[in-house]
């Protein structure tokens, strides 16, 4: 009898010391780049055997989809990381956040399959004439929601000064969208509507570029606009860009400029190298804990996995803060 009450008050400490310590976990949400969830995944693991206490929830999305849930919706949310860092001091500073840290950066590449239509023919140099093909099915993600979205449009108006052929950006976008556009004084400018439309079944748009993996892989279109670093994690056969298109390369700064978008929302967006930022929220449920979050991405170790994931490190990481 003794030792059947003992069992039980023995049992009954190690349940209630559980939950004591579940209770004591911190969860803290992280709202990020589609683009980032292989590394993010990874260096969570580690991070929670650092952090036992601990627990970080991923949401990704398109970038400008996951600063909306925050400033519009009021979802809770610890930190932000985006595949373009100019949108958080553009959309959140000073109220939702004070600072951003530039992290990391990528390149575009168009992905295909070795189903892919003309996939024995592609190369840097006639790319946008294959797209345009008969029966060639390609796709991107939403400029509104997702910057490879709208890096996708900017590369294709800097593919019509590259390759001195202005017909490009009609033949791709022109006969398939509605989204418009006008040049002027070198330059292109890009307008994409509230209600972004495709015309027919030549090109296909989703939320988030990733999204889009799905329909390459299941031959459903037979290329699509991605990140170079995602392209290596899926393993995914691509077309390397010219570095004037790519929006990769520190070099061509200038030259990227000529491309620019109004997105829906009226932000308006330069042709720029894709370099990503992060941000602990001023509204953060657990800044504390957030803020380890965002040290440990930016640290050497979270930097080791980005370039484990096929993805270029920005060390140490460069930070923009609220101008006082």
């Amino acid at each position: 009898m003794f030792r059947r009450c003992f069992c039980f008050i023995l049992v009954y400490f190690v349940f209630m010391n559980s939950l004591c310590y579940a209770g004591s976990q911190v969860i803290i949400k992280v709202f990020h780049a589609g683009s980032l969830s292989v590394p993010f995944s990874k260096m969570v693991a580690i991070f929670e055997k650092h952090y036992p206490d601990i627990k970080v929830r991923l949401e990704p999305s398109g970038s400008v989809r996951a600063i909306r849930k925050v400033i519009e919706i009021h979802k809770p949310c610890d930190v932000v990381a985006v595949a373009d860092y100019s949108l958080i001091p553009k959309m959140m500073f000073p109220k939702y956040a004070n600072h951003v840290r530039l992290f990391a950066r990528n390149e575009l590449v168009l992905c295909y399959t070795r189903h892919s239509k003309y996939g024995s023919k592609i190369n840097s140099q006639n790319w946008y004439q294959i797209l345009n093909l008969k029966g060639v099915k390609w796709g991107f993600s939403n400029p509104n929601d997702d910057p490879c979205g709208y890096r996708t449009v900017i590369a294709v108006g800097l593919a019509s000064f590259y390759y001195k052929r202005p017909e490009i950006v009609s033949q791709l976008l022109g006969q398939y969208t509605n989204i418009n556009w006008n040049k002027a004084s070198g330059k292109i400018f890009f307008m994409a509507p509230q209600d972004l439309k495709t015309k027919g079944q030549k090109v296909f748009i989703r939320p988030k570029s990733v999204e889009l993996l799905g329909l390459l892989e299941s031959g459903a279109i037979d290329y699509a606009f991605e990140y170079r670093s995602v392209a290596l994690q899926h393993g995914l056969l691509f077309v390397e860009l010219p570095a004037q298109i790519n929006l990769g390369n520190l070099k061509y700064t200038s030259f990227y400029k000529k491309g620019q978008i109004k997105l829906a929302n009226g932000k308006i967006i330069k042709g720029k190298p894709i370099v990503y930022g992060i941000a602990v929220l001023k509204t953060a449920p657990h800044p504390k804990e957030a803020k380890l979050w965002e040290n440990f991405v930016t640290s050497q170790d979270g930097q080791k996995i980005l370039l484990d994931c096929k993805q270029t490190p920005i060390f140490p990481a460069k930070e923009i803060r609220v101008k006082r």
